[in-house]
């Protein structure tokens, strides 16, 4: 049994049971795949994949077994590289960030400009996605943080801290009559076109509950998946939009006027996403106080090895 076997089995179970995609994705050959799943079920005895022919058509329950513990030791095999890389070079190496586009537009230039500034030889990436598409970037690997307002929390295999929350404000042309709305109510909300984010995206979910609970289903024309799309189509007076606060700018907004919605929806929660039991870099640490300052290295490490009580707000 050796750790490419183990990999090999993964990036199979990964990539659907396509031998051929998991080895164009570990630069190898199909026939070398396949043998050496071969020689790793002949070890342990047992068939990790279920066969018809010569097609793997489902993973056996001993192969699911054997498939968690492979990611346990790779992982694990990944932290010890990393701990490695810690003490050779500390301030040096990669960061990759998954997250979403609110918070990659408006949340996250600050806190990159200055990690930049402190960390000048660490190389910086943003991933952009649906919260579970930056979710899952976190739990392949692909990225180091994911840092998203919905689906975090369903996750198990994901850390979860909070970071801040936030809430929404209504945009519209600025004649429209929407804005003169002393206070503004979800009916008056509901009266006019309304434009507003995907069902997966930056807390759509606070916004369908705040309707359901009054018993009114706004006139949705327009979805999109990102804050500034919605200004674009809302510039174009297609309709009233809601969007993050966070999200509207008055110096670069100028074509819309902006009334606060933060009395009608629950705030939502932006949460960082972190493999548990992962071993992090001290830079990663830094950047996660950056963003939310109340989760010290201490607090992460903690969370991190399944100790301790959220931290809250």
């Amino acid at each position: 049994m050796n750790l490419q076997q183990l990999r090999y089995i993964q990036e199979v179970a990964r990539r659907g049971l396509n031998v051929s995609d998991a080895a164009d994705a570990l630069y190898t050959s199909q026939p070398g795949v396949s043998k050496q799943i071969r020689l790793l079920e002949a070890e342990l005895g047992i068939e990790i994949f279920a066969r018809h022919g010569k097609r793997l058509v489902a993973v056996t329950e001993p192969g699911r077994a054997v498939l968690a513990i492979a990611e346990r030791m790779l992982r694990d095999m990944d932290n010890l590289l990393q701990v490695g890389d810690e003490f050779s070079n500390e301030a040096a190496g990669g960061l990759s960030i998954a997250t979403t586009h609110t918070q990659a537009r408006y949340a996250l230039p600050p806190v990159v400009r200055e990690f930049m500034r402190r960390y000048p030889q660490v190389k910086l990436s943003l991933h952009q996605g649906s919260p579970h598409q930056v979710c899952e970037m976190v739990l392949d690997g692909s990225a180091d943080i994911a840092i998203a307002t919905e689906a975090i929390a369903e996750y198990d295999e994901l850390v979860m801290l909070p970071c801040h929350q936030w809430n929404r404000c209504v945009v519209a042309s600025p004649r429209h009559p929407i804005l003169r709305e002393q206070p503004l109510t979800l009916e008056a909300i509901a009266r006019y076109p309304l434009i507003t984010y995907d069902d997966a995206f930056t807390g759509r979910s606070q916004i369908n509950k705040a309707f359901l609970g009054r018993g009114l289903k706004p006139n949705v024309v327009l979805t999109a998946l990102d804050s500034d799309v919605i200004k674009t189509y809302v510039a174009m007076d297609l309709g009233i939009g809601i969007l993050a606060r966070m999200a509207y700018d008055p110096e670069e907004d100028r074509k819309l006027g902006m009334i606060d919605a933060a009395h009608l929806f629950e705030s939502s929660t932006t949460r960082i996403g972190l493999r548990r039991r992962a071993w992090l870099r001290g830079y990663v640490y830094a950047f996660v106080e950056l963003f939310a300052p109340h989760l010290t290295r201490r607090m992460v490490e903690t969370a991190l090895a399944g100790g301790g009580s959220d931290p809250g707000l």
